[in-house]
């Protein structure tokens, strides 16, 4: 079974497996337990009734600390295993693991938005979220894919297989600050075979003026308004 008093010792394996440091997982940790609490506070029932009795008794759950709830959320968003591959991981059922997902995955999200570093999801607004950060307007977007399930359908089949990785997949593009690797925009999601271009031209992102963009040759014709656009010329192809 995975737990965190086992692993965090082991940088590489913590890395692999959360996506973290155990530094940046400990910088992560008290914003997680504060936002946890804030949605289940111990002096209320699962339903939100006043509890009648203490709080902790009973058997002990797996997950009883913050440290092993955050490694939990951690691992399932960075690796995506299906829910009883997780469960055998963490010593849980599949109907115990999805439970616990359901929790731990909002008060994730209510962390890293407590800490300021949720990529924008609304392409209008992204200029005045890179302005807020302070840092330098240096960007670099691209496109990113995951792989996923078989579609049974046979048009849905043929949307979301991707060439290029071989598999079926869906796709988003983000945009990352070049300096920091702050992770500053988040598309929408799309099909695996979306082009990366159509997917920035389908959304209507406000780039800062003064925005240096870098971006490869899959953003050929991609020219928003910015200070410069850096993006390698393509190669011509050799004669034969």
């Amino acid at each position: 079974m995975i737990t965190y008093v086992q692993i965090k010792g082991n940088r590489r394996k913590f890395l692999a497996l959360t996506g973290l440091t155990p530094k940046e997982f400990r910088a992560l940790l008290p914003a997680f337990a504060q936002a946890y609490e804030q949605l289940y506070p111990t002096s209320q029932t699962l339903s939100g009734a006043p509890r009648q009795r203490q709080a902790g008794g009973g058997r002990k759950s797996v997950l009883d600390s913050p440290e092993q709830k955050l490694l939990f959320a951690l691992v399932y968003v960075k690796t995506y295993p299906l829910q009883v591959l997780l469960g055998e991981a963490f010593g849980l059922s599949q109907s115990q693991t999805n439970y616990w997902l359901h929790r731990v995955l909002p008060a994730l999200v209510q962390a890293l938005d407590a800490l300021g570093v949720l990529p924008e999801r609304d392409p209008r607004h992204f200029a005045r979220h890179e302005r807020q950060q302070g840092e330098p307007l240096d960007l670099t977007i691209d496109g990113t894919e995951r792989r996923r399930q078989r579609p049974k359908n046979k048009e849905k089949q043929a949307l979301h297989y991707s060439g290029k990785k071989k598999t079926h997949t869906d796709k988003n593009v983000v945009i990352v600050n070049t300096k920091s690797k702050r992770v500053g925009y988040l598309s929408g999601t799309y099909a695996g075979k979306t082009h990366d271009k159509k997917i920035a031209d389908t959304e209507p992102i406000a780039y800062p003026r003064k925005a240096r963009l870098r971006q490869d040759t899959g953003f050929q014709g991609y020219a928003p308004r910015v200070a410069e656009i850096c993006q390698p010329k393509k190669s011509r192809p050799r004669a034969s």
